[in-house]
């Protein structure tokens, strides 16, 4: 009767703390998550923005990259966590960021955390 009732006991608690934890877990990756979306939809923004005075032709191919870029994070599921294909989007959209990178001559190193800043004023 008593290991019954302990175990029942446990249980309950076990399931309040977990739902607690996995609920703070979420929170934390999905801050992280849209912090770096984020970055990437400023950078894509701004770079769109400055290409526009340019009328080369490498200039447009750029252009149509950073279109792509800022048609990816768009249709991005925020608002659906149960997204069976979330980390498969995220990755295709990481891989255009390299690679408007790449063509903009910039490095790709995003980083998010609580570590020093890189940038110094």
């Amino acid at each position: 009767r008593f290991h019954s009732e302990g175990y029942q006991e446990g249980y309950v608690e076990g399931s309040h703390i977990g739902i607690a934890e996995g609920r703070r877990y979420g929170s934390l990756h999905g801050a992280k998550m849209g912090s770096e979306i984020g970055c990437y939809l400023g950078f894509a923004l701004t770079w769109h923005s400055l290409l526009q005075k340019c009328t080369d032709e490498k200039s447009s191919k750029k252009i149509r990259a950073l279109e792509s870029l800022i048609g990816m994070i768009q249709k991005f599921p925020y608002e659906d966590p149960t997204y069976d294909k979330l980390q498969e989007d995220l990755e295709k959209i990481r891989g255009k960021f390299k690679q408007v990178c790449s063509m903009l001559n910039v490095q790709s190193d995003f980083r998010i955390g609580t570590e020093r800043s890189s940038l110094t004023f």
